[in-house]
């Protein structure tokens, strides 16, 4: 059976643990609870989990230069980009959505930006955890560092479960299945899904 690479973005470093671009981190590590695993170093610059359907990595360079290790676990795995699903977070989704998506462009993220530029490719996978967009006229750039706010905290450890389970879904189910089932059950803060 081919397996999976699925790629969560975030910074390393616990000053960046708790940030709202983190958010891709936060699945993989719940994706690694669920199989039972363990991250480890690779040599790709990036940990890795190996699973039996999946090979779940977090790049260890900054965001702005995730495309790197994606490319070279896509290389060392003989995976292509058909079977890479990048988890990141996103500006233009509010907080308690997740999308799942095929290509399209990177709008302004620079996790995003990387990999399409070192691929060569748009297409692949996408699981986009809302984030929402910043208050204010606070900069986008700041928004993504700050930790997530103590409202958004109560709704987090729901969410991140979803998200694992949008990637689930993607790898058992395809896209059109798991578009259809995880873009009506939006989280409203006030709750779970209706």
């Amino acid at each position: 059976m081919d397996r999976w690479l699925i790629a969560g973005l975030g910074n390393p470093g616990p000053e960046y643990a708790g940030n709202r671009h983190n958010a891709g981190f936060m699945v993989l590590d719940e994706l690694a609870a669920r199989a039972g695993g363990r991250f480890k170093a690779h040599k790709s610059r990036a940990e890795v989990c190996e699973t039996r359907a999946a090979v779940l990595a977090k790049p260890l360079t900054y965001m702005n230069l995730s495309g790197g290790p994606v490319k070279a676990l896509c290389d060392f795995y003989k995976i292509g980009p058909e079977r890479l699903i990048v988890v990141h977070d996103e500006l233009d989704v509010p907080y308690g959505a997740l999308r799942a998506k095929l290509g399209g462009g990177d709008n302004g993220h620079n996790g995003l930006k990387s990999i399409t530029k070192v691929l060569g490719t748009r297409d692949y996978l996408r699981v986009r955890f809302g984030i929402g967009r910043p208050p204010g006229r606070m900069d986008p750039a700041s928004f993504v560092l700050r930790d997530f706010a103590t409202m958004e905290r109560k709704d987090l450890p729901f969410l991140v479960d979803r998200a694992a389970d949008v990637v689930e879904s993607l790898m058992t189910r395809g896209l059109e299945a798991t578009q259809n089932d995880f873009h009506r059950a939006d989280l409203h803060i006030s709750g779970p899904p209706r």
